[in-house]
Formats: C-alpha cells, sequence, structure tokens
C-alpha cells in the first residue's frame, strides 16, 4: 500500500564548508528517500542551512558583512556540495525564513500557555570590552582539574573533565581576551523536568504510546535515553541575550531564541515553503492526529535535542511527533578521526576538484551503513580497491563484456522469452560450503537474481544498506561466472557454425538483462549510473517494480563508457588538497558548535 512519507536530514550550520563527514548522513537519507520513491510511496526530502547563533554573528563581523550576507553565501555554498553529491532535497531553505520564525512563536506562545516555560536569574561570563555574555564555548581558561591551559568554558580535552565556566582558573574571552565579568540575567527555561514532560517522554522514548505503531529510537539509542532519564531531565535554557542572531522571543525584548530551539523548528518551516510551492497539506503531515510517517535522520551526537527537547516541544505545543529517529555514528578515515594535519579533513568540494565520481563515494559508504548508530571508516586504500574492483570490474564490466556482441552481430536487439530460458541457467560453485574445492549447484540465473527484491527492499527499509551492497555482490559473481563459463568471446569467434550465432544472442541477452536487474537493486545508490543505464537500455526510469519483468525483443543504444576507475594519483591529490584546510573540525551533523 502507498505511503505518505516526509524524511529530514540534520540541518548543516552555515558556519563552513560541507566535509566527508556530514555526507555520511546526507548520502544515508538520501538512499532511504530514493528507495521509497522507487517503490511509488510520496516521499518528500527537506532540510535547510542552520543560520543562528553567536558564530554566525561574529564570522560576519569579522568578514565586514551582515549575517544576511553570510548564510545567503554558504547555503549556495551548501547546495552546491549536495548536488555535486546527488543528494536531491525536495526543498531545501534556511532557518532565517518567515514560516521557521512563525512555527517557532507558535510552539514557544503553546508551551507557555501550557505552563512550561519559566524564568529566572542566570550568571553568566560577561565580555566588557565586546559588550555581549559569552556562550561557554567562547570562554577560555586553565581547567580546575588538571590545570591545562587554553581549554574551553564547557569541558577539557586534555583530561575530558564538564564544569561549569565559571569554574575556570584564569579564563578570557576567546573573542576580545577580555577577562569576563560575572553578571546576571533573566533567562527563559523549557520546563523539561516538569512531572507531564518527564512522564510523556520517558513512555514516548520506549515505545510506549497507544498510538505509537514502531518504537522511535534504535535500541542503542533508547538505552541511552534511559540513562538521561535516571540522571534527572533538567530545565532547557531557550533563550540568549542580545547581541544575537535569531529570532527574538515574542513579549521578551532584547532575548533571543536559543538557536537549537528554532533549529529543528527548520524541518516545520522548509516544509511550509514545499507545501505552499506543491499545494500539499501541511497538517496532513504535521498535525496531531497525522497518519503520515515522519522520519528524521541525525548524527548521535545530537540525540538529546532531537530525542528529548524536540518531542517535547512538539507533543505539548499540539503536533505531532516523529515516527521514527534514526542515529548514525561518526565517520573516520584510515582508521582515525578525521585531521587536519594528515589531510584526512576532506571536503566535499575537494573531492570534487580531483575528478573523484560522486557514486564512487555513496557506493563505499553503502557497503558500510547499517542500521545501527556505529561509527564508519573511509580507509582511502580499501576506498580505491573496492571501488575498482567490485563496481567497475564486477558490475560495469558486464554491460561492457556483452553489450558489443549484441551491437554487431544483432542490431542491437535482445533475444526473446524462449531463448533465455533454455540458456539462462548457469553451474554456479556453491558459495556456502567450507570445502577447499567447492561443490557445483545449477542456478536458473535470472529468476534467482528477480527472487532478490524483496529481501533487498527489506534490507533497504531498514537502512541496512552494507546487506543490500553484500547481496547485490553475491548477484554480481553469479552473473560474472556465467559469462566466463559461456565465453562470449570465444563463441563470436566460432558464430558461422551450426547454433552459435542463437546461443551467443542468448549469453549476452541474458547477461545485460541480468545488469540491468542489478542497476534497479542500485539506483538508490548509484542514481547518475542509472540514468546512463536507462539511457543505454533505452528504457523509462527504473521503479523497484520493474524487477519482475525482462527486457524481451528490444533494442538497447550503442554502448557508451559508463564509468572510469579511481586513482590513487587523485586519492594523494585530494589530501595533498586538504592539509591545509583550516575549518572547524567535527564529525557530527553541525559544521561547528553553536550557541
Amino acid at each position: 500500500m502507498p505511503r505518505k512519507i516526509l524524511v529530514t536530514s540534520a540541518l548543516p550550520y552555515a558556519n563552513g564548508g560541507i566535509h566527508l563527514g556530514h555526507l555520511v548522513e546526507y548520502i544515508q537519507t538520501d538512499i532511504w528517500v530514493r528507495f521509497q520513491k522507487m517503490q511509488g510511496h510520496t516521499c518528500y526530502y527537506v532540510c535547510a542551512d542552520d543560520t543562528h547563533g553567536t558564530p554566525i554573528m561574529l564570522r560576519a563581523e569579522k568578514e565586514g558583512i551582515t549575517p544576511e550576507n553570510l548564510i545567503d553565501r554558504v547555503w549556495h555554498e551548501h547546495k552546491s556540495d549536495f548536488e555535486g553529491f546527488n543528494i536531491e532535497f525536495d526543498y531545501y531553505g534556511s532557518t532565517n525564513s518567515v514560516e521557521t520564525k512563525e512555527h517557532a512563536e507558535a510552539i514557544y506562545q503553546k508551551l507557555q500557555a501550557a505552563g512550561l516555560i519559566e524564568v529566572r536569574s542566570v550568571e553568566q561570563f560577561y565580555d566588557p570590552i565586546k559588550g555581549m555574555f559569552l556562550p561557554d564555548r567562547f570562554i577560555k581558561g586553565e581547567c580546575p582539574k588538571c590545570h591545562t591551559k587554553d581549554q574551553y568554558g564547557d569541558n577539557c580535552e586534555a583530561c575530558s573533565a564538564i564544569y561549569a565556566p565559571t569554574e575556570l582558573i584564569h579564563p578570557y574571552s576567546v573573542v576580545s581576551g577580555a577577562q569576563p565579568e560575572r553578571r546576571s540575567s533573566d533567562h527563559y527555561f523549557f520546563k523539561l523536568s516538569d512531572l507531564r514532560c518527564h512522564t510523556f517522554l520517558h513512555n514516548w522514548t520506549q515505545g510506549k504510546l497507544d498510538n505509537q505503531v514502531v518504537a522511535p529510537l534504535q535500541l542503542e539509542a533508547a538505552n541511552k535515553m534511559r540513562e538521561w532519564f535516571e540522571a534527572g531531565l533538567s530545565n532547557w535554557d531557550i533563550s540568549r541575550d542580545a547581541p544575537y542572531f535569531g529570532f527574538e522571543i515574542p513579549g521578551a525584548p532584547g532575548k533571543y531564541f536559543y538557536v537549537w530551539l528554532d533549529a529543528p523548528v527548520g524541518y516545520m518551516g522548509s516544509f511550509s515553503k514545499l507545501c505552499d510551492a506543491k499545494k500539499i497539506s501541511f497538517d496532513e503531515y504535521w498535525g496531531i492526529d497525522s497518519t503520515a510517517e515522519l522520519y528524521h535522520f541525525i548524527g548521535k551526537d545530537i540525540l538529546y535535542f532531537h530525542a528529548l527537547f524536540w518531542p517535547a516541544m512538539l507533543n505539548f505545543s499540539g503536533q505531532r511527533t516523529p515516527t521514527q529517529i534514526f542515529a548514525h555514528g561518526f565517520l573516520t578515515v584510515n582508521g582515525e578521526k578525521m585531521s587536519k594535519s594528515r589531510g584526512t579533513f576532506i571536503t566535499a568540494d575537494s573531492y570534487l576538484q580531483q575528478g573523484l565520481n560522486p557514486e564512487h563515494l555513496r557506493y563505499y559508504y553503502a557497503a558500510k551503513l547499517n542500521g545501527t548508530m556505529e561509527d564508519i571508516d573511509l580507509n582511502l586504500d580499501d576506498f580505491v580497491a573496492r571501488v575498482n574492483s567490485d563496481l567497475i570490474g564486477k558490475y560495469i564490466n558486464i554491460a561492457s563484456r556483452c553489450s558489443g556482441f549484441i551491437s554487431q552481430h544483432f542490431s542491437g536487439e535482445l533475444s526473446d522469452l524462449e531463448t533465455l530460458a533454455t540458456q539462462g541457467v548457469v553451474l554456479m560453485p556453491n558459495q556456502s560450503t567450507a570445502s577447499d574445492a567447492p561443490t557445483i549447484e545449477t542456478v536458473d540465473l535470472l529468476n534467482f537474481i528477480r527472487a532478490q527484491s524483496d529481501p533487498i527492499a527489506e534490507a533497504y527499509n531498514a537502512r541496512q544498506y552494507s546487506k543490500v551492497i553484500r547481496i547485490v555482490g553475491t548477484i554480481l559473481d553469479y552473473v560474472n561466472f556465467y559469462i566466463d563459463a559461456h565465453k562470449p568471446w570465444a563463441i563470436a569467434k566460432v558464430i558461422e557454425e551450426p547454433g552459435q550465432h542463437q546461443k551467443l544472442h542468448s549469453v549476452c541477452s541474458v547477461s545485460l538483462n541480468a545488469f540491468r536487474l542489478a542497476t534497479i537493486y542500485l539506483k538508490p545508490v548509484l542514481p547518475t549510473l542509472a540514468r546512463d543505464v536507462e539511457a543505454f537500455f533505452n528504457i523509462a526510469p527504473l521503479q523497484w517494480g520493474d524487477a519482475k519483468n525482462l527486457l524481451l525483443n528490444h533494442t538497447v543504444n550503442p554502448y557508451l563508457h559508463l564509468m572510469t576507475r579511481v586513482t590513487q594519483q587523485q586519492i594523494h591529490a585530494m589530501t595533498q588538497l586538504n592539509t591545509q584546510t583550516i575549518a572547524p573540525v567535527t564529525t557530527g551533523p553541525s559544521v561547528s558548535p553553536k550557541n
């Protein structure tokens, strides 16, 4: 039955470029969305730049431009990076929009009416030269635990201690270098400690509400929630003092919504823009009685915001809550954290500058990703080997090995069903045997491949892309064994002998039909390549249901080269280009800390 689905990815922060760590999330999401659309479901994918906060304000000031000019420039940079890696949003917006502001204000006012907003005085560090209260990450000093100097105001990178900024020894402002003063200011808090919030969130995170069809969190995420509940939920500071780039809180002059309040509201703001453009009902997806499905793909580092603050904001303002939140792990490169000095803090733009195919990375990430919060590793040597061996050697070469014979000897026309039925059986080594000398089994090749449609679909739906790649890998092994066993190049040399003409036609037609079926299964991962394959086969865009059918008595176009190999020289040039990268480093979904 067709489903109605709305999907989001975490919003990238508008304070730097997209890097390969960020792309783990957007590629993971894009693959899932493309699969749902191939299934015939109504599926919308929206995202936006996260544009508010002190870092944006200060960077714009440093560059001598307005925050609006800065976020507009970064928006275009981000959009270009995403398009370069075939990330296809139905709408990509900005949190600095009228729609996001209206939704944020409406949610706040409903929370206020429900008695879930309180105001209390907070003591903070204040920069007397800059004339502003300082976020934790804009204060440095000596760690009060291990006495390492130049540590941030919230935690020590040397000993991992967590503390309040006021505990720092000899603190100073990162903005001006001044010694900060302690000053008090009224702040606005969302009362997460309220029994209503605690009860709702405990039941929601554990999937115990009556209207929950599925558990909203992965098992490891739900277990993490239990730890936080045991520690007790604290009220959440949702305000910041002027000067601040963001939305002013209604009825509170000089007070602004903390960036993390309006950031997830950006999902609603972007979808509102899509609704206006496509005449979609907003309430059909966000209303309290919505039967549509809502999924958030996020990094595990922002689970707290999405699994506690966000559902509480939605529930107590009369909106529906997410169907599920899918958290993923971080990216390491060559087994270590991304590093500027080693050239492994790799930007999306630098990857593309070297002529590297974006679909190589999509394929490699898919081969690593599953439905858990485990980190994945981009091993650059393995990347080269796997792309060249599996993607080029086993998959692309099927078409290149057989298409020429179809063009040269059969005017580009594939054979009919009767011929395929007699020639589509192959003797295969049994891959499951533990013996050094594998047994032989008989496989009806095309029926075997078509029978993988449901297992592959289940794996896609569960975000187990590595399983998809393994199943397709087995298919490709079977097809290549079939080609090697029948040797169409040898048949072509004796094509005038009795029966050889038909045999060559059948072997190549079976192989190309197998290649088409494999393309259907890989299309969510390799959309551009799939489009080129569709052009080669002279067919309409492939849908998932097309795996039920074969191409019979069908004329294909002359084969054009589909994909080139990746070289070590390209990888070396990319890492060299990134050695001097100076952008802030995180491997989560945000480009830099925001406050």
